[in-house]
């Protein structure tokens, strides 16, 4: 048993005997933890204001690997007092809560943490929570291998984008919206340009006779996919709409060459 300090977040929570509670502890380095709090159910005890749900704070642990845990202390980083007092906001939290614990089934990426974390705290900063609940969810399609297109409308590739399209998979422009909400500009820019970075740069070079593609967003795709018929459609998709292919053509790829991402070798096809 060791002791360690660890920022997470309480997502659930069960009494246990008499007057403990048994926490799950979202975390960015360990995942999920299940830790003991004893005592946190008596009036008195220190343990009784950092064991409710949403208690996002360093939390001090006994902490066993792959076993039940024991809570010593924890310095509160937000008390979230703006969504514990709205019930709509409220509502939205434990949807995506446990929209976070299924996506950590299929993946332990740390970037769901933050990605969870940070959506808590636009929300209490008052940011609307629907909108901000579409963002993750969007967001977590790419750990479950199925990412949307986000850099321009889905159709045609403009970047003057007025919304957002579930269906079609990503943003579209204002010829081809149908049904649609249409976003203002300034509505677009506060919300929009929140949730989605622009792709950082890759560098494609050759080694012997391998072209070898790198970077961080395109590693970062390849670990998250699930290499299904599907799947590897959505990736090349992917790496084609990031510009990647018309690169390899540029350097003189022929269809049958192969192309190296990390590990991975892929044969080009046009």
């Amino acid at each position: 048993m060791e002791i360690i300090s660890i920022e997470g977040i309480v997502i659930s929570s069960l009494k246990y005997g008499e007057n403990s509670k048994i926490l799950n502890i979202l975390t960015k380095d360990k995942g999920i933890i299940g830790v003991i709090s004893k005592g946190a159910l008596k009036e008195k005890s220190k343990l009784r204001s950092v064991s409710d749900n949403f208690t996002y704070a360093i939390f001090h642990l006994y902490y066993k690997e792959n076993k039940m845990s024991t809570l010593i202390s924890a310095d509160v980083i937000n008390y979230f007092l703006n969504i514990r007092t709205d019930i709509e906001k409220l509502g939205v939290i434990n949807y995506l809560t446990e929209l976070t614990r299924d996506v950590y089934k299929s993946s332990s990426s740390s970037d769901i943490y933050d990605i969870f974390i940070s959506a808590i705290l636009k929300i209490e900063e008052g940011f609307d929570p629907k909108i901000i609940s579409n963002i993750v969810e969007i967001k977590y399609l790419d750990f479950l291998g199925i990412g949307l297109y986000l850099d321009g409308c889905v159709e045609c590739g403009s970047t003057s984008v007025v919304s957002l399209s579930h269906a079609k998979g990503g943003y579209i422009c204002y010829k081809h919206r149908k049904d649609e909400p249409l976003y203002e500009n300034e509505q677009f820019e506060k919300y929009v340009l929140y949730k989605f970075k622009e792709e950082k740069p890759y560098r494609i070079y050759k080694d012997n006779d391998v072209y070898v593609v790198s970077g961080e967003e395109i590693e970062k795709l390849l670990r998250m996919t699930k290499f299904t018929d599907e799947g590897a459609r959505r990736f090349a998709n992917k790496l084609r709409k990031m510009g990647v292919d018309d690169r390899l053509r540029e350097m003189g790829i022929q269809e049958g060459d192969y192309v190296r991402i990390l590990d991975y070798e892929f044969e080009f096809r046009e």
